[in-house]
């Protein structure tokens, strides 16, 4: 069993299925078969600027994935999926890299954190993927997709980025004042390997959390994490503007 990362970006277009939907179709695919699993997928957030063309939101969707197929199976599935799935006005991305190929890890991370404030180019990314042994291609528009879905594995494995696509039920919307529940049993049903502070220190099993409304997690010191912040003396799932700095 060998272990990839695999991202993509600017996938859709407003009213279309989004990037992460796709990267969730993916994922299913790639790991269908018995032993083969993925991850979470983490939103990462780029660089929003007017030479920058972008849908909604300009972020990249990146997973990982364990399984015995080839990378050239591994394209095949991802692309098939993405020609079938992208909106026609998107200009998709797809990077795919070896997580045993020896690449060089600091280029990709600080390529990654350059375009969350930097405008890159096409080229910019095709020259450092061809360096680094990175699968990138580019499936219709201007390909400008390319430099998201390589920005994204960058992010992925700075592993202090990135949202964790959907929210996590714990039962909290079932009931107006929600719920509480200790770090232990938040870890036990939602699959979350942390609970960490806006400081980022990690809580003890036995804390309280008080869960309201939309939980999301965070990648945090390469874990997924549930994000806290102290509130009226209680733990509390931490808010839109808090999950932002991810």
């Amino acid at each position: 069993m060998k272990s990839w990362l695999i991202c993509i970006d600017d996938t859709d277009d407003i009213g279309t299925k989004g990037t992460g939907e796709i990267a969730q179709e993916i994922a299913e695919i790639l790991s269908g078969d018995e032993h083969e699993s993925c991850s979470f997928i983490t939103r990462h957030q780029l660089y929003v600027h007017p030479d920058i063309p972008y849908t909604s939101h300009n972020s990249a969707m990146c997973f990982y994935l364990e399984t015995n197929k080839s990378l050239a199976m591994i394209e095949q599935l991802a692309i098939a999926h993405l020609l079938e799935e992208s909106a026609p006005a998107s200009d998709p991305g797809l990077a795919i890299l070896a997580c045993d190929s020896g690449f060089d890890r600091e280029a990709l991370i600080h390529f990654g954190l350059e375009a969350k404030g930097q405008v890159k180019t096409k080229q910019d990314a095709y020259d450092l993927a061809m360096r680094l042994g990175v699968s990138l291609s580019e499936h219709g528009g201007t390909g400008q997709g390319v430099i998201g879905a390589l920005a994204g594995i960058g992010l992925r494995l700075y592993g202090q980025d990135g949202r964790v696509k959907g929210q996590i039920d714990l039962g909290q919307e079932l009931y107006e004042e929600g719920v509480e529940l200790t770090v232990e049993e938040v870890l036990t049903r939602s699959g979350l390997d942390i609970v960490v502070d806006l400081s980022g220190q990690q809580l003890k099993s036995t804390e309280v959390i008080h869960l309201t409304k939309k939980v999301k997690a965070v990648y945090c010191q390469h874990q997924f994490a549930l994000l806290v912040y102290r509130h009226e003396g209680r733990w509390c799932n931490a808010l839109k503007r808090q999950l932002k700095e991810y």
